[in-house]
């Protein structure tokens, strides 16, 4: 691995990864753009167990949706990116708050944070975040995101499907004023999630982060002030 030559004789400080044994090109491709991502280099820095980190930050340092004592539910959060960030601004150090991850993959222990080693589409997952959590929570985080095939309207109705059993969840589980992040991807599919959104929470966002690549197509919505089913009865 080492920079490359731009034309005009400057040195181009991007690191190229020569192709070597079995790597296949699409990996060649991935490896080269971690090694040149700076979110992925201020990650190592920060002692962040991913990228994604800087993308829950983001967004709430713009929205403001997480507050200290809170109770929280993280969909899909492997690595733990999303746990650490989560953990820090509601104070779980402190003893102030909690919060229960899933993920199917297995999550290194992260101080204070609840994990569960299995898949959140498993039929007896939603009563065990319940249970383990101990109540109703403030707020439901999800990233999950399913394998891409590479075509582009299977991948949004996969990661539609996600949402949409997050949300089916999160309207169990969210305690009045909670709130629901989810990843999206950018399509017409939504318009239904979105719509279901809009009438169960008072605020309905699409938020496009800076840390999210800007050749994705990955959004989050952000709905914030859930109102419980009574309330609605009597709108």
């Amino acid at each position: 691995m080492s920079p490359a030559k731009s034309g005009s004789g400057a040195r181009d400080m991007r690191v190229k990864v020569k192709k070597a044994g079995k790597l296949k090109h699409s990996s060649q491709l991935w490896l080269e753009r971690q090694l040149n991502d700076p979110y992925v280099k201020r990650a190592k820095e920060r002692g962040f167990r991913s990228r994604a980190a800087f993308k829950l930050e983001e967004m709430d340092d713009r929205y403001k949706f997480l507050r200290s004592g809170q109770r929280l539910i993280d969909l899909g959060c492997a690595p733990g990116g999303w746990c650490q960030i989560a953990a820090a601004r509601i104070g779980l150090e402190q003893g102030k708050g909690r919060i229960v991850g899933i993920d199917l993959l297995h999550v290194d222990p992260i101080p204070g944070v609840d994990l569960i080693e299995m898949d959140f589409m498993a039929d007896e997952a939603p009563a065990l975040l319940t249970e383990r959590l101990g109540g109703k929570a403030d707020g439901v985080m999800s990233d999950m995101a399913a394998n891409t095939t590479g075509h582009k309207k299977t991948d949004h109705l996969k990661i539609i499907a996600l949402a949409e059993a997050a949300l089916e969840f999160a309207n169990s589980i969210l305690a009045p004023g909670g709130f629901f992040l989810a990843k999206l991807f950018q399509g017409g599919e939504s318009a239904e999630l979105l719509g279901q959104l809009k009438r169960d929470f008072t605020t309905v966002r699409n938020v496009k982060p800076a840390a999210s690549r800007a050749d994705s197509s990955e959004l989050y919505v952000l709905a914030t002030g859930f109102r419980r089913k009574a309330e609605l009865a009597q709108d």
